[in-house]
């Protein structure tokens, strides 16, 4: 990894979006959980923790791996559809107030100071989460499911995000809640911010608990002392 780069050279900021703009992770759960019951397959909320940022269809073959079972293409896209079905009923339930504590703020006040900001989420109902929360129009770019065929830890989502904003990988910094995300930062050459704790996300260069109550001038200063 480079040195870290000084404050005044970040100028892009790309987000995941479960986990760290808002918690949909436990009506991702829930939706797969149905799943699995149908099929099954014992399906607990560790199992859960090994489908956080990855595709909808790797998840759904790791539901198979645990369960050790296997399926046809067409019977793989027919659950994947299913279980989008299931998703949707509970996201189009989305309120404003979901959206995780600080959030709002933080990306307003790094929108007003310059910086360019993307999301770069699997998720390929990014653009309806982000309209429910009334925030899609703090980000100058989505980069989601729809847009990228491979999952993190490849940096494809990442690095299509930061080409968007016209900024180069090492003046970005990620911020991400899974360690698959983590890596994926890492792999395109940017900065991870972990949203979360150490033992789940052990190879961040900086941890936050969250956005609440920081200013993106202050992650860039702790970012500076820990690579010194």
């Amino acid at each position: 990894m480079q040195e870290i780069v000084k404050k005044k050279e970040i100028k892009g900021l790309l987000f995941d979006l479960d986990g760290v703009i808002v918690d949909t992770a436990k009506y991702h759960y829930l939706a797969w959980k149905k799943l699995a019951d149908d099929m099954g397959i014992p399906f607990t909320t560790g199992n859960n923790e090994r489908l956080k940022g990855v595709s909808r269809k790797r998840s759904l073959e790791i539901i198979l791996e645990i369960g050790n079972l296997s399926l046809s293409e067409e019977e793989k896209e027919k659950n994947c559809e299913k279980k989008n079905a299931l998703y949707l009923t509970y996201i189009k339930q989305l309120t404003e107030e979901e959206v995780l504590p600080g959030v709002r703020k933080f990306l307003t006040e790094a929108r007003a100071k310059g910086y360019k900001i993307a999301l770069g989420s699997a998720s390929r109902n990014a653009v309806l989460i982000l309209d429910r929360l009334g925030i899609k129009e703090l980000f100058d770019e989505i980069i989601d499911g729809n847009a990228v065929s491979k999952a993190k830890p490849d940096p494809e989502v990442f690095i299509m995000g930061a080409k968007s904003l016209k900024v180069p990988y090492d003046n970005c910094i990620v911020f991400e809640d899974a360690a698959a995300g983590i890596e994926a930062a890492h792999n395109a050459g940017m900065f991870a911010v972990g949203i979360g704790s150490s033992e789940n996300l052990p190879q961040a260069d900086l941890l936050l608990p969250g956005l609440n109550n920081i200013t993106i001038e202050e992650i860039c200063k702790r970012l500076q002392e820990v690579r010194k």
